[in-house]
């Protein structure tokens, strides 16, 4: 159901407003004022959040794969990389639910909500963390296996998840906390402590795999204790700061009732992520087969192509809250305009970002690795789907239009199926005629062009307005 504010629940963020809890300046209306303008500026510091995010993913690889060689970078952003994407994707999704449960209370007035929800979510952290250390580092080996990562690097890989994964409870301790401080309006902390996150890996991978020479154990360690360093001053913020969101340590428990509503609206969420990983995970057990080099190829493709998808993310994640205020305000029209400029917007930077990124490929690659033949092959990936990111830009800006107007279920269905089950379907029977690097690569615009062309139909040619209105008004 979608939930719009009543008068009561107005007046409940105006005082919180005026006593200081909510910064007036933090809060952005996207009801009024040029659509253009308003986008854009929505989306910028999104855009530089996602960007620090990105640096922060890139920076193992980059000097690992420049300071210790293909096959330690294949190790590390290959299969690892993955693994790692699907277990703490499927997690930080279930979370997500609780972040949702304290925007939603804190909009209402109702602290004691949002202080059960705080500490109901450190909790599952705290004990999901833990579990997850013991389970993940124990199934590492038959994971690496599982997936066919090459036997020439996997002892590295199984050395770097083991390590990486050592650092799960503060990883989702600074997850938990940034989801946190967003919900209740501070968008500027959780910025900052990502920043700090990211320059302090940095410089603890130039110590320990440069100057120490520890290797892919060295880039491992480099990330955990950058997060974990920043999960402290992430978590120190939340007891010090007031509001209803501070946290005390001894009220740290599970309510069983805030656990139940964060399932609820976390576990979707946490299947989808799920989805998206074991889908590139299919992709990367066939990428394997290829070989150590052609799995190198394919991790730095990722490093560069990752940059377009932080763009291109942070068109959706602007649109889906453009689209939940004006829809909750009624302005259906506003909102049709803002997901037409949402899109344009999003189709000029792709096509702006693939003209440049296709001819510099070949020098930009050189940040990861000196190899000419992982170089070559890198490039002749990267032109299977670059110049068809346009088409995605579709699938973001129409899902989450759908999305912000409540309308979660069929679009998540449509992409489900148009993403996952059909690269799935790909890797199943068009890779074993066609087995190629090429076989793979091709899996990324076919599934694009389905799922846009899916999503278009239903964004033009279904009911899905007078749908979300109704739910609007019960």
């Amino acid at each position: 159901m979608h939930l719009c504010l009543n008068s009561p629940e107005r007046e409940n963020i105006i005082r919180l407003m005026n006593s200081g809890i909510i910064d007036k300046n933090e809060r952005t209306d996207l009801t009024s004022g040029n659509v253009w303008k308003k986008l854009i500026g929505f989306f910028i510091p999104i855009m530089i959040g996602m960007l620090f995010q990105q640096l922060y993913n890139t920076v193992d690889a980059i000097i690992v794969g420049r300071f210790v060689g293909t096959e330690a970078l294949a190790a590390v952003a290959g299969s690892p990389a993955v693994i790692i994407n699907l277990v703490l994707g499927f997690f930080s999704g279930l979370a997500s639910g609780a972040t949702i449960i304290i925007s939603q209370c804190f909009g209402a007035g109702n602290e004691e909500g949002v202080s059960k929800a705080v500490h109901t979510v450190t909790a599952f952290c705290l004990i999901a963390g833990v579990v997850l250390t013991f389970v993940c580092r124990a199934l590492t080996p038959w994971a690496l296996k599982a997936i066919g990562n090459p036997e020439d690097i996997r002892e590295l890989s199984e050395s770097y998840m083991k390590i990486f994964f050592a650092g799960t409870v503060p990883m989702m301790l600074f997850n938990a906390g940034s989801g946190i401080l967003r919900a209740v309006g501070d968008s500027a902390t959780p910025l900052k402590y990502l920043v700090l996150c990211t320059v302090l890996n940095i410089i603890l991978d130039i110590v320990f795999v440069i100057y120490f020479s520890a290797g892919v154990a060295g880039a491992a360690w480099a990330t955990v204790v950058a997060i974990a360093v920043s999960a402290v001053l992430i978590m120190r913020d939340l007891a010090v700061k007031p509001g209803p969101q501070k946290l005390y340590i001894r009220k740290i428990g599970i309510d069983r009732r805030t656990l139940s509503r964060t399932m609820y609206i976390g576990v979707p969420s946490g299947i989808q992520s799920a989805m998206y990983s074991i889908s590139n995970l299919i992709l990367q057990a066939s990428v394997n087969s290829f070989g150590s080099d052609t799995v190198a190829a394919w991790a730095v493709t990722g490093k560069l192509d990752g940059i377009f998808w932080v763009l291109s993310n942070s068109f959706g994640t602007a649109i889906c809250a453009f689209t939940g205020q004006c829809f909750g305000a009624g302005l259906t029209e506003r909102m049709k305009k803002g997901t037409k400029a949402a899109l344009i917007m999003d189709v000029a930077v792709a096509v702006i970002f693939a003209s440049i990124l296709l001819p510099i490929a070949p020098f930009a690659l050189r940040l990861f690795t000196e190899d000419q033949g992982v170089i070559d092959e890198a490039v002749h990936i990267m032109l299977w789907f670059v110049p068809y990111y346009f088409i995605w830009c579709f699938i973001e800006v129409y899902s989450n239009t759908l999305r912000g107007a409540g309308d979660s279920i069929r679009p998540a269905v449509i992409v489900l199926l148009g993403i996952c089950l059909l690269r799935i379907l790909w890797v199943a029977f068009v890779v074993p005629v066609w087995h190629s690097i090429d076989a793979v690569s091709a899996s990324y615009p076919v599934s694009w062009a389905v799922t846009a062309l899916a999503l278009l139909i239903y964004y033009l040619r279904s009911d899905w307005l007078r749908r979300c209105s109704e739910h609007l008004n019960v």
